[in-house]
């Protein structure tokens, strides 16, 4: 079984957030992942570009940021993975939901599963559409396009 914790920093913990973890909860059971541990921060544009500049040199805010651990516990006789930590910046999100057109529903779907991606050791040199992780990334949000997150 996987675990999910959500926080929220800067900001309110929104009222969907456990439609998130539901959500999250697929993504994983679409990768078969088991035995994950993973963190999930909510926040603001401050609290992102902080950590932007100070972990990767980037004097801006961004949509999402990972974390990868990649460490394995053992918990009472069974093995946990900790895969990471997620941040997303639900401003940039909005903002980018309007420049792509998309509601902030999709947005947040692509998020989570790039950032998921990411922590599973996945990654792309560009944001090119043939990068092979975007694609795969495209494919789960079709596979899952009837999943709902912000109501």
């Amino acid at each position: 079984m996987n675990r999910v914790e959500i926080s929220a920093k800067g900001i309110e913990l929104p009222l969907w957030a456990d439609n998130a973890k539901v959500f999250i909860q697929k993504v994983l059971a679409y990768l078969k992942r088991d035995q994950w541990d993973l963190s999930l921060v909510f926040c603001d544009d401050a609290c992102i570009h902080d950590l932007n500049m100070r972990f990767r040199g980037k004097d801006e805010a961004t949509d999402i940021l990972s974390f990868p651990l990649g460490e394995s516990i053992d918990e009472g006789g069974e093995t946990r993975f900790l895969p990471g930590d997620l941040l997303i910046s639900l401003e940039t999100l909005k903002e980018n939901a309007q420049y792509f057109a998309v509601s902030e529903d999709e947005e947040l779907r692509r998020l989570l599963i790039h950032g998921i991606l990411h922590l599973d050791g996945f990654d792309h040199a560009s944001n090119a559409e043939t990068e092979p992780m975007l694609q795969f990334q495209e494919t789960i949000v079709a596979e899952l396009a009837r999943e709902q997150v912000i109501p």
